[in-house]
């Protein structure tokens, strides 16, 4: 009974550490994929800057810029050269689709440029993606999310039907692959009507600034660490496009989705700080009790120590004896707490899948170890130096 209790300790603080560790890794990585849409090592032109920390916001000073339009777009395509691609992009949202007796609401319409599929990574389950001539002659073709085919089309295949926004038909040509819900409040795919950005300005104002806002996201090329030069040609380009003398401003933003990524990245190791702290009492706890218990243990098996040193056994031998004894309790209470863990992975969080690597089991395990070294080594000390005809007629 002593002995369950003591290793119990080191099974709740393992399991405290390891929780907060799977739990903060799973919300990374759920947190990752969710900004997947924007693209990686990607520089998103837009009007409104990003910030994050809870820092005051001046919105004031952002509220007169510009939207990037399809003329700047057309003059970076054309210019621009530090880059793999780039992609301008707007979006209605809130939108309903109808087909028949059937709809869909709560979608995004959005328009792209033709080089959008390769910015985002647009994987597609049947059909294809637009052509140049059907992005640039404003064509009335779509790509729909899984919800959208599986409402409108729920037992037929969507493509080469026809799908109807606000009363104009578009013709489905492509379905994207389900993406599923994501952790932050992000587009899915799932809910989203493509259709080519002209197509778009036919029906909603696109403009610098009424109506429907656009952003243009440009990819970095993989040779360019943190994307210098194509910050620094891209700020030249659109300052000279748009007139602004060498004093003033810019009056636009260049927005990197990994900024999200790297603020996160700081809570998160706050988060995996609280984790130790949190585990570390609960794992004291444990280790004294297992130190108790081999105190005990050196004590009641005295007159046995006395034997074995007096049949020839070696200080190394009784000391290994009490410490992999000690080694053991630590990491059995350990393994219990790791597989407490195992099985909150099993718990439905809805859209948060919670996913327990090797690393943190590995640091359960090493921590477990580490534990029973520090409890188990003084008793075991103890029990190396007794003289071997004293503790026989103990």
């Amino acid at each position: 009974m002593r002995t369950i209790l003591s290793f119990l300790g080191v099974t709740i603080g393992i399991f405290a550490i390891i929780s907060v560790f799977t739990l903060v890794d799973s919300l990374q990585r759920n947190i990752n994929n969710s900004l997947n849409f924007l693209g990686a090592d990607n520089i998103i032109l837009e009007k409104w800057p990003y910030q994050f920390g809870g820092k005051f916001y001046p919105w004031w000073k952002y509220y007169q810029r510009p939207n990037p339009d399809y003329e700047e777009f057309k003059y970076l395509q054309a210019n621009l050269v530090n880059h793999d691609g780039l992609a301008i992009y707007a979006y209605k949202s809130n939108i309903t689709a109808k087909q028949g007796s059937s709809s869909s609401s709560g979608l995004n319409m959005i328009g792209v440029s033709y080089g959008y599929k390769d910015i985002n990574d647009l994987q597609l389950q049947a059909g294809r993606y637009f052509s140049i001539q059907e992005t640039e002659s404003a064509t009335n073709v779509a790509l729909i999310g899984q919800r959208v085919a599986n409402e409108l089309y729920p037992f037929q295949s969507a493509l080469g039907k026809e799908v109807k926004v606000k009363g104009t038909k578009f013709r489905v040509i492509g379905v994207m692959e389900e993406e599923g819900e994501a952790l932050l409040d992000t587009p899915s795919n799932d809910d989203n009507i493509l259709i080519p950005y002209k197509t778009l300005s036919k029906f909603y104002l696109v403009s610098k600034h009424k109506g429907l806002g656009s952003s243009i996201n440009i990819k970095g090329m993989s040779n360019d660490p943190g994307q210098e030069r194509l910050e620094g040609e891209l700020t030249g380009l659109i300052r000279k496009k748009r007139g602004l003398k060498p004093k003033e401003d810019n009056n636009f933003a260049m927005n990197r989705p990994e900024a999200f990524a790297t603020f996160l990245s700081q809570v998160f190791n706050v988060l995996n700080i609280a984790g130790w702290i949190i585990g570390s009492f609960s794992i004291l706890v444990g280790g004294f009790g297992i130190a108790n218990i081999m105190f005990v243990s050196v004590r009641e098996r005295t007159n046995i120590i006395g034997i074995q040193k007096s049949l020839g056994a070696k200080n190394h031998f009784i000391l290994y004896q009490f410490l992999f004894e000690s080694i053991f309790l630590s990491l059995f209470g350990g393994m219990f707490g790791i597989l407490l863990v195992y099985l909150l992975t099993f718990m439905d969080l809805g859209s948060l899948e919670l996913i327990m690597n090797l690393k943190n089991i590995l640091i359960g395990l090493i921590v477990s170890v580490v534990i029973g070294v520090i409890s188990g080594i003084i008793p075991a000390g103890l029990a190396a130096k007794m003289d071997p005809v004293i503790a026989i007629r103990s």
